[in-house]
Order: C-alpha cells, then sequence, then structure tokens
C-alpha cells in the first residue's frame, strides 16, 4: 500500500485476496462461518418438532395460538437482529459481530431451555430468549455473509456462497433427527429442553474455531486501517503458502485508491439502493420476496397437506421432511458451480423459472389426484432441488452487488424485506388447506406460488449481473475508492454497470 494523496491510499488487497488458491484456511474459514445457516434450520426445525410437545399438560400446557406465536417471535427477533447488526458490522467490522452474534444466539437458545413453568412470566421469558436467539442468527446472516464475499477469491464466491447457504437443510436434518430421538426416547419434559440445547452444544465448538479467523482485509482497508489490513492479509497469505501452494504473482494493474469515508448509514443505503443501484435493489428485493414466499408457504404447512390430504400421521413426518430437506440441500451442493462457470443470470433466472414450472406440474397431479404421500413429497425434493440452489443464489446476489461499506446492511435489508413478505406465505396456504376438503384451494395456490418464482426468474434474466469471477470491487466500486468514480452508478456502459 502507498500513500498517494492527502487520506488517498493505494491499495492490492481485493487483488492479493482474490489471486489466491483454494486452501486450508479458506476451508476452515468456510466452516466456522457457515454453521450460521446450519443452526437457523435447527432452530426453526426444532421449534416446529417441539410445538405439538409444549401444549401437553407435562411439559409447558401452552395453547396452540400461544405455542404459534414462538414462531413469529423468533421470525421477528431475526429481522430485528439482522438490521441492527448489519449495520453494526458496516461500522465496527465483521470479525467482532459475527462472534457476538453468535454469542447472542447461544445465550438466547440456551436460556430457552430453562423455560421452568406454565406462569405467565415464564412464558414471556419463553418469549424473550426465543426472541434472543433470532436477533443472534440474523445478525449472522448479515455479518457473515459479508464476510464469506471479502474473503473467498472470486473465482470461487458463486459456488460457495450458494454451498453455504444451502446448508441450513443440513440443519433441518440434524434438528429432525435429534428432537425425534429425543422426544421419544426421553420424557416430554426433558426431551423438548434438551432439543433446544443442541445448536448451542454446536454453537460453542464453533466459537472457538472463530476466534481465530482474521477480520476482512477489505473492510480494514475501506475504513482508513491500512496497517491492521496488511496485518491481516499477510497472516492470510503465509497460511495459504504454508499449505503446499504457490501464490501467484499480484496484478498490478487491479491496484485501486481509496480514501475511507465517514461513517455510513442507512441514509446512505438507501442513497446507494434508490439513485446509484435502482436496477440492483429490484432485482434483489425480487428474489428475495419470491423465494422466501414459496419457502415458507410450502415448509411451514408441509405436515398439514400430508396429514389434511394424505392421512400421514404426525408421528411419521419426520421422515418425509428428512427426504424433504435432503432434496434442498444436494441441490446448492451440486449444481451451484454453474454459477460460477455458466453464470449468474442464466442460472438464477433458470433455477427459479424451472422450480416454477415443475411447481406447475406438481399442481395438476394433485389436483387430478394422482399422487400419494410419496409421490407429493419426491415432487417437493426435485422442485426445490432447483429453488434451494435459485434461493441460495439470491443471498448471493444481495450480497455481492452492492458497495463494500453498505454491504451488510443492504442483506440485513432484504433479509428483513424476505421475512416480512415470506410470513404471509404460511398464512396464506394454511387457510387455502383448511380442513383439507378443497383441493381446488391449494391448486390455485401451488399455481400461486409458481407464478412468484417464474416471474423472479423472469426479472433475474433481465436485470441480474453477470458477477461471475469478477471481484467484488469491480462489480459495485466502494463509496471509498477514487479511482474510476464516476462510473460507480449504473449505466454509461461502464464495467460497474447491471
Amino acid at each position: 500500500m502507498a500513500k498517494v494523496a492527502e487520506g488517498v491510499v493505494r491499495t492490492l488487497i481485493p487483488a492479493r485476496i482474490d489471486r489466491l488458491p483454494w486452501s486450508r484456511f479458506h476451508t476452515r474459514m468456510v466452516v466456522a462461518l457457515g454453521v450460521a445457516w446450519i443452526l437457523d434450520g435447527l432452530e426453526i426445525t426444532v421449534a416446529s418438532a417441539v410445538a405439538d410437545t409444549l401444549t401437553k399438560p407435562e411439559t409447558l400446557n401452552m395453547s396452540s395460538a400461544a405455542v404459534g406465536l414462538v414462531a413469529t417471535v423468533y421470525l421477528a427477533g431475526e429481522v430485528v437482529g439482522a438490521l441492527l447488526f448489519g449495520n453494526l458490522s458496516d461500522r465496527l467490522g465483521r470479525r467482532k459481530l459475527f462472534l457476538i452474534t453468535l454469542g447472542i444466539y447461544l445465550i438466547g437458545s440456551g436460556l430457552t431451555a430453562f423455560t421452568l413453568g406454565n406462569s405467565g412470566g415464564w412464558v414471556f421469558f419463553l418469549y424473550v430468549t426465543r426472541f434472543v436467539a433470532g436477533m443472534g442468527i440474523g445478525g449472522e446472516y448479515a455479518a457473515i455473509n459479508s464476510a464469506i464475499d471479502e474473503l473467498i477469491p472470486a473465482r470461487f464466491r458463486g459456488r460457495v456462497d450458494i454451498a453455504v447457504n444451502g446448508t441450513y437443510w443440513a440443519g433441518a436434518v440434524i434438528g429432525t433427527i435429534g428432537t425425534y430421538i429425543l422426544l421419544n426416547h426421553m420424557s416430554l419434559s426433558t426431551g423438548w429442553r434438551l432439543g433446544f440445547l443442541i445448536g448451542p452444544v454446536l454453537g460453542v465448538v464453533i466459537l472457538l474455531v472463530r476466534r481465530n479467523l482474521p477480520e476482512s482485509p477489505r473492510w480494514q482497508i475501506m475504513h482508513g486501517r491500512a496497517q491492521q489490513a496488511e496485518k491481516s492479509i499477510s497472516e492470510i497469505e503465509h497460511e495459504v503458502a504454508a499449505s503446499g501452494v504457490t501464490l501467484p504473482p499480484v496484478d498490478e494493474q487491479r491496484a485501486i485508491e481509496i480514501k475511507p469515508a465517514d461513517r455510513i448509514g442507512y441514509v446512505t443505503l438507501t442513497r446507494v439502493l434508490f439513485r446509484e443501484y435502482p436496477r440492483r435493489a429490484i432485482l434483489g428485493a425480487s428474489l428475495m420476496i419470491s423465494q422466501s414466499f414459496l419457502y415458507n408457504a410450502i415448509f411451514f404447512t408441509y405436515t398439514l397437506v400430508l396429514g389434511k390430504f394424505y392421512g400421514v400421521p404426525s408421528s411419521a413426518t419426520p421422515i418425509y421432511l428428512i427426504a424433504f430437506a435432503v432434496g434442498n440441500l444436494v441441490g446448492p451442493l451440486t449444481i451451484g458451480h454453474f454459477f460460477d462457470t455458466i453464470g449468474r443470470r442464466k442460472m438464477i433466472a433458470g433455477t427459479y423459472i424451472v422450480s416454477g414450472v415443475l411447481l406447475t406440474i406438481s399442481a395438476i397431479l394433485f389436483y387430478a389426484d394422482v399422487l400419494n404421500a410419496i409421490t407429493q413429497t419426491v415432487c417437493w425434493c426435485v422442485i426445490f432441488f432447483f429453488a434451494s440452489a435459485g434461493a441460495s443464489a439470491a443471498y448471493l446476489t444481495v450480497s455481492e452487488i452492492f458497495p463494500l461499506e453498505v454491504r451488510a446492511k443492504a442483506i440485513a435489508v432484504f433479509f428483513a424485506i424476505a421475512q416480512c413478505f415470506g410470513a404471509l406465505g404460511p398464512v396464506v396456504y394454511g387457510a387455502l388447506i383448511g380442513e383439507g376438503t378443497h383441493p381446488a384451494r391449494l391448486f390455485i395456490g401451488y399455481l400461486l406460488g409458481a407464478t412468484v418464482m417464474i416471474t423472479g426468474g423472469l426479472i433475474a434474466r433481465f436485470l441480474a449481473v453477470d458477477a461471475e469471477g469478477r471481484s467484488l470491487e469491480d462489480i459495485a466500486l466502494p463509496l471509498a475508492a477514487t479511482r474510476r468514480a464516476a462510473t460507480r452508478t449504473e449505466g454509461a456502459g461502464s464495467p460497474f454497470s447491471t
């Protein structure tokens, strides 16, 4: 790094990160940070699995409405946590926040298990702990997506981000198996409590690993911490070289000149979204809303469909959930690399549209009454094989198409928007399912979900950013950059345009 003018620094740090070969450092980082999605999938699955248990006299003897509110409180906590900690992540750094948010989650989820009674005070305690756990996970989404994007070399960023987001469903499998064993081989009073401790036990181990991860050098240099950034990138390069790989030379032409900006908040983000990158804002909102609506609609009501239309007893639904989760997990892991090779635009549009078309076909088969519980689950697995990769790509998109200084806040805002719209899905589909006597209503609901996904795919086809293999600074020039600053906004045929 060299000082070229008052307050301006010339740096090669982004180029030094992007030219690194894959190494044990990257694997360790992905494992340590990627667990956030596993924990979220685990938390939601555990909460769903023990919902009926909490209505029993030997546990908390809560009403169904009170239990349902537990999930709502958790989701509200995620939204608040994403917005609060997303802002702090951009201000204070990625490393501080991915340690703090995991710690908050551990406290919230761990204390949930110590809800000792069903009086008003204890029920309030339960809601508070679920809200706190949700805040931790919501903050994780913003801080960790930012950190992964900024530390992963450009040519690997798409497949890694998509695979990490897809591991939500690994958490769903762990939560399903864990609660099934606990609730069927222990007393209900003990089993549900231990279920909420599965995540914290895993989280404690990961917290110890995260303590040794560096801060994002990209974040440091953009915030005027040149010496710290140099130390961080040097440590990363040393660890990569120690694994036996040869570091490629750095392209000096990739240097950028930056002048760190003052504190940047949500007002600046609003300007970035609506003045400088309006098309990208529409793209991000469309992708996040469409996938969230479909996922929440199907995932939170799949047991109702199996029970009301196919007569599957509640004791057997975990088996179907495992199959559903595996289909969701396999998609991102097997086709994620195509988002780096075939490209973002074709793959995002393709996965959204294909999943929408497949949902339409399965809706027709459902209405024709030719499906049973197994074939319906197979249909869901195939549909969400593609939809899961597309949904993961939505998170990838909103985390890479905006300037570094507002990245975590952008993720938080789009995550919050998605959660708010996604919350409509279970309500709408629950009403359509009813008592299972009107399949035509659910048929219309499936067609609605398919239309939403296809619309998201078409928007991606025209607005998606061809970000594959490109440095984050080429996709969206940092606000602190002085070099080529005039090309930051969309249009004008610049390499930074949509």
